[in-house]
């Protein structure tokens, strides 16, 4: 008779089941690591997707400016050009007087080369603004790139700052006019920005002349300091009149925003993100601010041209020699070159801030990123 063998004993502190237990487990941690690893990569590949359709979309957007903006600018120099022959001036009148004869007038604008066809002179404009050079001035010969340079680096600086503090105050002032509608703080915003908008540039310097550089001594009643001498004497010099400059901008913006704001917060997708319970912090940076901002920066577009050259009542009365001041001199004398150099940045300046304005609302609005 056969002993039937008697099965070992577990071991101590091991259950029959464990193995199979633990090799249940790895093989569960290891899925999901799996998993995890599966859903990074997918997380990765979407954000890559994302990037490579919004670059996409500032690139679309970039060609399309630049095939509007391209034709825009080559029409442009060409009236722009097409002036001197239409005003009928020449450099031999100022130069010689109107007692001048004819054989010294036809001899002075032989020499400015102004006898040749009119397309032949103006591709030879043409080409030397494509390389910066926008010729000479007739009343004194000077080259009128460096003129144009020396003034537009202080209208820039003056309208850099006067954007800065408009944007900064109009936005703040229209933000805060949005959330408070129909509120005693919405009636007062918008009557302080009625008041500012209909109050003359060069009043409103004459004022902050009056008290903060005469009364106070707080800043210099006039003049212009370049950057390189000193960064705080340049910021003394440029403020008054940035600040007499961006109370339009101020306005401007303010009155933008606040009824972009509030047309906004009347959309669908609004109402649908309060009902999903999101917060108001999270509704207004999210669906509202991102909607609303188009107006608002196309109005930039426009404004910041119109700050570098149409602030010649304001360079007077700050004594600044601006570009703005330098563009009616040049009228004033009949110096058409320099008028046209004038032109031609001019139109640069609106074509390359209308660009970059439109780069941004690509980028930032949800209407422009969906090519609305």
């Amino acid at each position: 008779m056969t002993a039937t063998p008697t099965p070992a004993p577990p071991a101590p502190g091991r259950e029959p089941g464990d193995g199979r237990e633990a090799r249940t487990g790895r093989e569960a941690l290891a899925a999901r690591d799996v998993t995890a690893d599966r859903e990074g990569t997918a997380r990765r590949r979407a954000a890559a997707a994302r990037a490579r359709l919004a670059l996409v979309r500032v690139l679309a957007t970039l060609a399309r400016s630049v095939a509007l903006f391209v034709p825009v600018f080559l029409v442009a120099t060409f009236v722009t050009f097409a002036l001197r022959s239409l005003s009928g001036l020449s450099p031999a009148r100022i130069q010689l007087g109107e007692e001048a004869t004819p054989e010294a007038i036809a001899r002075v604008e032989a020499q400015w080369g102004l006898d040749r066809p009119f397309l032949a002179q103006y591709w030879d404009w043409f080409t030397g603004v494509l390389q910066g050079q926008l010729g000479a001035s007739w009343t004194n010969g000077a080259d009128i790139s460096t003129l144009i340079g020396l003034g537009l680096g202080v209208s820039l600086s003056v309208a850099v700052l006067a954007l800065v503090i408009g944007v900064t105050a109009g936005f703040a002032l229209g933000t805060l006019a949005a959330l408070r509608r129909t509120t005693w703080v919405d009636r007062a915003v918008t009557g302080f920005v009625t008041v500012i908008s209909v109050m003359p540039a060069f009043v409103v310097g004459i004022v902050l002349v009056a008290v903060l550089a005469v009364g106070f001594g707080l800043f210099p009643s006039a003049g212009y300091v370049p950057a390189a001498q000193g960064v705080g004497p340049w910021l003394a010099h440029i403020t008054l009149p940035a600040l007499a400059l961006s109370l339009d901008v101020v306005a401007d913006v303010a009155r933008q925003l606040r009824g972009s704001l509030i047309g906004a917060y009347r959309e669908n997708y609004v109402t649908g993100a309060v009902v999903r319970g999101l917060s108001p912090r999270r509704i207004f940076f999210a669906h509202v601010l991102r909607n609303g901002l188009g107006p608002t920066l196309a109005t930039l577009g426009l404004k910041f041209p119109a700050l570098v050259g149409a602030s010649v009542v304001t360079e007077w009365v700050f004594g600044l020699q601006g570009f703005g001041r330098f563009a009616n001199d040049s009228a004033q004398a009949g110096d058409v070159p320099a008028v046209q150099g004038v032109l031609v940045v001019s139109i640069a300046l609106v074509v390359s801030f209308n660009l970059i304005v439109n780069l941004v609302l690509a980028r930032v609005t949800p209407a422009a990123q969906r090519g609305v």
